[in-house]
């Protein structure tokens, strides 16, 4: 994102917001992004807490996909939300941003079937919908592994995993977090459950679009029972076939979906956007409340356009706020933008994490 590409009306990214109870000082957020760097445990580090108290000048920050039990991990050295010990290493996040004065919520990601026994500290067989292999390789210590064949969740086994998310939930807000996000998006297990290629049950939670759209809905409700909607969001990728997701009725299936959620009165709906106007169009005139967009491959000048229109009431950015953590003051005042390390996005430490450089007496220097 060079100097050049912002020099427009960003106006109406500076205007204060909501997303539920939490007040936005501001329109433009820090996307999720999967970083690598927890313990092997799943424990958060000061490491992490510097990182995102960094970037604590965005107007909010949705963390890294966070396990909610010990089924829901898929990938090497990610955050689990589901102990005590994880507990106490989030709370040194919340901490570190809250001082900063900055806004977090926790992404609640299970992985379902994108996952290996390898990555794991239980090394059980991943879970899923339906025992249908997804294609690819998952990366493991002794390199890249094909995925295996997930074992399908029983009916019962649905409705407890529901309760992890509840769970985790808790647990998060426990660890001093303004909220979480339920990751029901990027082919992760949420998003399993809508896919046809990926759900394949005949009980209630699958066949119909009333049925596969069962346990995002469930879920949604049971963190919003348990730390109130005001506190919870939710992130969906309509169309999006990242980690072998096909979808074939999008247009019936995400406004089902959205009619469903809007009664909860979540305190945002977050979009992943990768091109169907239309339904994006749609999906907005459905939901009542706050709208977070992640518009893939846009520049700062249409994501402004995006809030302007009132499309978007927020918009989040990844690589940009990855390799700037003071990406707020950087575009306020013209500076150029430091870019990102594709090489250190997953894993290692401090290098491609915490050293990006900050402009001196930037709110995000450290």
């Amino acid at each position: 994102m060079p100097a050049d590409d912002i020099a427009v009306d960003l106006n109406a990214l500076w205007q204060p917001a909501r997303a539920g109870s939490i007040e936005l000082p501001h329109r433009l957020a820090m996307a999720p992004m999967t970083r690598n760097r927890s313990t092997p445990e799943g424990v958060p580090t000061e490491l992490n807490a510097e990182y995102y108290a960094q970037r604590a000048s965005l107007a909010l920050i949705v963390t890294e996909g966070t396990q909610p039990s010990p089924d829901g991990q898929g990938y090497l050295l990610t955050p689990g939300i589901h102990s005590p010990g994880q507990v106490a290493g989030w709370r040194k996040v919340t901490d570190a941003v809250h001082a900063a004065g900055g806004r977090i919520v926790v992404q609640l990601m299970h992985t379902g079937r994108i996952a290996h026994p390898d990555n794991t500290a239980h090394g059980r067989q991943p879970v899923a919908p339906s025992a249908v292999r997804p294609a690819g390789v998952m990366f493991t210590a002794d390199g890249p592994r094909e995925m295996p064949v997930p074992r399908a969740l029983s009916t019962d086994e649905v409705g407890a995993t529901v309760d992890d998310f509840r769970r985790a939930a808790a647990y998060a807000v426990e660890a001093g977090a303004d909220g979480v996000e339920i990751h029901g998006a990027n082919g992760y297990l949420v998003h399993q459950f809508l896919s046809g290629n990926a759900n394949e049950r005949t009980d209630r939670y699958g066949g119909s679009v009333e049925n596969r759209i069962r346990f995002a809905v469930d879920v949604a409700t049971a963190v919003a029972d348990e730390i109130g909607a005001d506190r919870t969001g939710i992130r969906l990728s309509p169309g999006n076939p990242y980690n072998d997701i096909r979808e074939d009725d999008v247009h019936e299936l995400y406004p089902a979906l959205v009619r469903a959620l809007a009664p909860l009165d979540l305190a945002y709906l977050h979009l992943m956007h990768i091109g169907d106007e239309e339904l994006l169009r749609t999906l907005r005139s459905l939901w009542p409340g706050t709208l977070l967009l992640n518009r893939a491959g846009a520049d700062l000048g249409a994501r402004a356009a995006d809030v302007a229109e009132g499309l978007a009431d927020v918009v989040t950015v990844g690589a940009s706020a990855l390799a700037n953590p003071d990406l707020v003051d950087r575009i306020r005042s013209g500076a150029p933008l430091n870019d990102p390390d594709p090489a250190t996005f997953y894993g290692g430490g401090a290098s491609g994490y915490t050293d990006y450089p900050a402009l001196p007496g930037a709110e995000g220097a450290r």
